[in-house]
């Protein structure tokens, strides 16, 4: 292996909050892309996709999102109705949604059902009132465990820790064991700006053994 020969040092304290999130975009990637869906105290759906997400434990199963406070301030509406209905669902997103997805990430106002706008189907949950996305192969129903802020104002995090309480997975994608199978699951990532990737390409690593 053969170090790098030199480092800058960005100061996070010494930069503008903006700066700061698009060096952080360009240096964790790929990142996995949660399309949550949630619904209001009113009963308006909503979906948005989030970048920041990941699975974090399996007793229970738990996931984490994070929907990020806008550029101006405001405070997503995710956030708004996870705070009312403390429910939601994780869809998966493959490349053949990409473009509906996108759509959905337009900052509609919260009466805008999402679902509608962007065309995709809703399919009822068996354990939450959010609906799932017919279009996604795999969808997880979760429930709230805790809203975790990590600063404030603009681009402050609002870190999401779901549990998740039924896996759907479609019949095509399931495997004997109960997982999905990755090589015909075709999920994409997301980078920096407007780039996107899949996963594709794989390459394997065994587990080292005991030393």
């Amino acid at each position: 292996m053969k170090p790098h020969p030199e480092f800058t040092a960005l100061v996070t304290a010494d930069r503008d909050r903006r700066d700061n999130f698009k060096t952080l975009l360009s240096c964790v990637l790929p990142r996995p892309i949660a399309f949550v869906s949630t619904i209001s105290a009113s009963g308006v759906p909503n979906l948005s996709p989030f970048s920041f997400f990941n699975g974090v434990g399996s007793n229970p199963p738990a996931v984490i999102f994070s929907p990020c406070t806008r550029a101006d301030g405001t405070v997503k509406d995710t956030i708004v109705n996870l705070r009312e209905v403390p429910e939601c669902v994780v869809n998966v997103v493959p490349f053949s949604i990409r473009d509906a997805m996108n759509e959905a990430a337009s900052a509609f106002p919260p009466d805008v059902n999402e679902f509608e706008a962007a065309g995709f189907t809703p399919l009822p949950s068996r354990f939450v009132r959010p609906p799932r996305v017919a279009e996604s192969p795999v969808q997880m129903e979760c429930k709230l465990v805790q809203i975790v802020p990590v600063g404030d104002g603009p681009l402050a995090a609002n870190i999401c820790i779901a549990e998740v309480l039924c896996f759907h997975i479609a019949r095509e994608l399931l495997l004997p064991d109960g997982t999905a199978d990755v090589t015909k699951i075709d999920l994409i990532g997301r980078l920096g700006g407007d780039d996107y990737s899949t996963i594709r390409d794989r390459f394997a690593l065994p587990k080292p053994g005991p030393k």
